[in-house]
């Protein structure tokens, strides 16, 4: 009130004035819905430790940490495999990145983003022939059959702030939300064993497939005692339990 009478004795409008101080808090309420409005992005929870998801947060995106099977960011209808410059031609000595784009194509929108070129030349010296045992035209031929053979599209992005606005453009995009729940196309009777293992937390390619050549069908697994199981994946075999829970 005090505040007030000054206002009136100094010839200022108190209306006025008033009005413009809620303007403010009103301002501050418009930001915060938009920020809403903007849209969650689901991310892999192995993607923590990636300059990206913080600032997806700072431009004002919702995010979710999951394990995601495929990929490593679903933006709207579009899931996407990020990967440094590192990482990219290190998964293609050990040959990972072949499964992973086999997988990414059970998604009709897709997209690889290779981050980095201006921190790391995909072609430099560090890459040499000598070094890695693998000439530049083996990285040209391998990004050629991504293009063409995988019909995958590729984004070179600067570095993690540039990868921020290419997904943050994607979600400004009007399109439908995307099923986590994709089916994979034409599995044949391995990859369906396996696809249903990898169903279970923790549980990824490798160990199901461990678990396969073992025990060879998917009862015999599930009758396995979990003491038993734990000798062939170690701790990962506790998530097994599940299989005698009753539902209550």
């Amino acid at each position: 009130m005090r505040f007030l009478s000054k206002l009136k004795v100094l010839g200022v409008p108190v209306v006025d004035k008033m009005k413009e101080i809620f303007n403010i808090f009103s301002k501050s309420r418009e930001q915060i819905t938009k920020k809403v409005e903007k849209g969650k992005i689901i991310i892999d929870y192995r993607e923590k430790n990636s300059l990206v998801p913080a600032g997806l947060i700072q431009e004002g995106f919702e995010v979710e940490f999951r394990e995601l099977k495929i990929g490593d960011y679903i933006a709207k209808d579009v899931v996407i495999e990020r990967k440094t410059v590192s990482d990219f031609i290190s998964s293609m000595i050990n040959k990972r990145i072949s499964h992973q784009l086999e997988e990414l194509k059970s998604y009709e929108d897709r997209l690889l983003i290779i981050e980095g070129i201006d921190e790391q030349d995909l072609y430099s010296n560090n890459y040499s022939e000598e070094k890695l045992g693998m000439h530049p035209n083996s990285i040209r031929g391998f990004l050629l059959s991504i293009l063409i053979r995988h019909k995958i599209p590729i984004i070179f992005t600067k570095d993690s702030k540039d990868t921020v606005q290419f997904i943050s453009l994607i979600m400004k995009r009007k399109a439908k939300e995307v099923s986590l729940n994709v089916s994979k196309k034409s599995l044949n009777s391995k990859e369906r064993l396996q696809f249903i293992l990898e169903g279970f937390p923790g549980i990824g390619p490798k160990t199901a497939q461990k678990l396969l050549s073992h025990l060879n069908t998917l009862k015999n697994i599930f009758n396995t005692p979990v003491g038993e199981l734990e000798k062939i994946i170690g701790k990962k075999a506790e998530i097994f339990k599940i299989v005698e829970e009753e539902y209550k």
